[in-house]
């Protein structure tokens, strides 16, 4: 699934051609992603300009001059693709939305696991129990510190990992990098998350600052621009660690992959 760089990058690609741009055309080619549209999705969303098209956690969030927001979420495979024909092309199978803005830009979603998501909210419904209201701080955030993590992961009965994963303790940072940060703070994924040293977060905090940072964010999902591999740990079982020469080990933690070095990550 997507994480928070990979949004990111979605969200300015987006921005670039959807903010104070109108809804000229919405073509929806299924009834429903995840779940099926809202209520005369495309109507509502005619004739409506992107007042501002933001990012929390996961979620992309296009303020619309109706008042209303569109909420959208990539699932596991979703991807949007921009062009500027002047026609929506037919478009392949999982081509599942096309969006027709008066920028002159077609942006079509694509997503052939279709878990995927779209709908519409009044603003003030988003704020006060919407898909957002119960996510955690953003990882990047100044407010987000030892303190607030520490807080969140008071009296939790899990792994630190599986509390990193876990959206309302901190939004934006999944499997991927939960395990990467883990792996830069060298720390055991399986330890109790409320048994955590300030000294411990603090080195967690800089780690999930360093692996989310823009100069981490190289083009690919999996390798950068020299072609070498992006990640430390990630999907690298039984392969040799980077930091101490042990072995990528890979268990599995609430249903999800973890990869860790055994012999570095003991803190």
């Amino acid at each position: 699934m997507p994480e928070l760089p990979e949004v990111e990058a979605v969200r300015r690609m987006l921005r670039a051609v959807m903010e104070g741009a109108r809804f000229e055309r919405v073509e929806l080619r299924r009834p429903d992603l995840r779940a099926p549209f809202p209520r005369r999705f495309a109507a509502r969303l005619r004739g409506q300009t992107v007042q501002a098209l933001d990012r929390r956690g996961k979620y992309l969030l296009a303020e619309l001059s109706s008042g209303d927001m569109l909420v959208m979420h990539l699932g596991m495979s979703g991807s949007f693709r921009v062009g500027f024909e002047r026609e929506p092309a037919v478009g392949g199978t999982h081509d599942h939305v096309v969006f027709r803005m008066s920028s002159g830009a077609t942006v079509t979603f694509n997503d052939p696991r279709r878990f995927g998501s779209m709908r519409l909210s009044p603003k003030t419904e988003r704020l006060r129990r919407g898909a957002v209201a119960g996510l955690g701080p953003e990882p990047l955030a100044r407010e987000f510190d030892a303190a607030v993590l520490a807080a969140a992961c008071r009296g939790k009965k899990t792994s630190l990992k599986a509390a990193l994963s876990d959206q309302r303790v901190v939004a934006g940072l999944g499997n991927i990098y939960a395990a990467e940060a883990l792996w830069e703070a060298e720390l055991d994924p399986r330890s109790p998350a409320s048994k955590m040293s300030k000294e411990k977060l603090d080195k967690l905090l800089a780690a999930i600052r360093l692996v989310l940072s823009p100069r981490r964010r190289r083009p690919g999902r999996y390798t950068d621009t020299r072609g070498r591999d992006r990640f430390a740990v990630y999907d690298r079982e039984g392969e040799i660690c980077r930091r101490c020469g042990g072995k990528i080990q890979r268990i599995v933690q609430a249903g999800r992959s973890t990869y860790f070095c055994p012999d570095c990550q003991v803190g």
